[in-house]
C-alpha cells in the first residue's frame, strides 16, 4: 500500500489547479460540479476504496487536503460535502471527517488471493466474464455523476500516460466507475472484493507497457474508446471494446501464450 503522504501522491495531482475557479469562500454551488471538485474526490474516493483510509480513520484536514492536491480548500470542502452525501465519511463536530464502515463491506465477497501466475490468468478469465457487461450497462444508464466519475479516472490516467507512467489506482478507479455507473450493487461489490487481485495483474500490466516502445500511449486510446462508447451510449460497442481491452491487457502480460489451466 502507498504511504498517502508520499511525494509521488503529490506529484500525481500536479496538474490540478483551480485558479479562478473556486469563486467565493461560501459559493459551493459554483464549485459543486467543477472539473476540480471531480477529480478531488475521485482521488479521495480511490484512496478510500483502495484501503489507503480505513474504516472510522480520520481523514486529513482541510488545510491538509488542499496542500497535498494543490487546490483551494472551498474544492476541499465540496468534495469532503459529497463523500458524505453519499454515506462514504462522516464528521464529528470539532474533530473531523473519518471513513465511514458501509454494509456491503462488512459483508464483503471474499476470493482466494492471488498466489501464482496462473491465478492472475483466472483473474482475467473471471474479470472477461464481468467486465464487459458492466461497460454495457454503463452505458444504457449512467447518469451525469457517473460519468464525470468515469471521465475523472480517464484525466489521471492521461496525465500519468503523458509522464511516461502507468497508474495501477487510477486504472482500477476507471474500471470501478464504469461498475458504479451501471446502477447494480451485485457488480460494484464483485469490484470491490476483486480490488487486490486486480492490483496484482495491473502492476504487471505496468511492467508489459514500459520500455523502449511503450506501450502505453496505446492502452490510454483503450480506455478512451470504452469512455467514448459509454458516452454516447453505445452499449454494444463499449461491451465489445471492454472486452478486448482486458483480452489485450492479458495478453501484454503473457506474451500472448496463456497458460493450460486443466493441468
Amino acid at each position: 500500500m502507498a504511504d498517502r503522504d508520499t511525494p509521488e501522491d503529490v506529484s500525481l495531482t500536479a496538474p490540478i489547479t483551480d485558479a479562478g475557479q473556486e469563486g467565493t469562500e461560501g459559493g459551493t454551488d459554483r464549485t459543486h460540479r467543477t472539473p476540480l471538485v471531480q477529480r478531488v474526490y475521485q482521488l479521495l474516493l480511490t484512496k478510500i476504496s483502495r484501503g489507503d483510509y480505513q474504516p472510522d480513520e480520520k481523514l486529513p484536514g482541510e488545510h491538509e487536503l488542499a496542500g497535498q492536491f494543490l487546490v483551494s480548500r472551498p474544492i476541499i470542502r465540496e468534495a469532503l460535502r459529497r463523500l458524505r452525501d453519499e454515506g462514504l465519511i462522516y464528521s464529528r463536530q470539532g474533530a473531523g471527517s473519518f471513513v465511514k464502515v458501509r454494509v456491503e463491506e462488512s459483508r464483503a465477497i471474499g476470493y482466494s488471493p492471488v498466489e501464482t501466475i496462473a491465478d492472475i490468468q483466472r483473474c482475467y478469465e473471471f474479470r472477461l466474464t464481468l467486465e464487459p457487461d458492466h461497460a454495457y450497462y454503463a452505458a444504457l444508464r449512467w447518469n451525469e455523476p457517473a460519468l464525470a466519475a468515469i471521465a475523472a479516472a480517464l484525466d489521471l490516467m492521461r496525465d500519468a500516460t503523458q509522464a511516461h507512467r502507468h497508474r495501477e489506482d487510477a486504472d482500477y478507479a476507471f474500471h470501478c466507475a464504469i461498475a458504479q455507473a451501471s446502477n447494480n450493487h451485485y457488480y460494484i461489490s464483485s469490484m470491490q472484493a476483486l480490488k487486490d487481485h486486480i492490483a496484482v495483474g495491473m502492476k504487471f500490466h505496468g511492467v508489459s507497457l514500459m520500455g523502449p516502445h511503450s506501450g502505453l500511449a496505446g492502452v490510454f486510446k483503450e480506455h478512451q474508446g470504452v469512455f467514448d462508447a459509454i458516452r454516447r451510449r453505445d452499449a454494444q460497442t463499449a461491451r465489445t471494446l471492454m472486452r478486448q481491452h482486458l483480452e489485450g491487457s492479458r495478453d501484454r502480460i503473457f506474451e500472448g501464450r496463456t497458460l493450460d489451466l486443466s493441468l
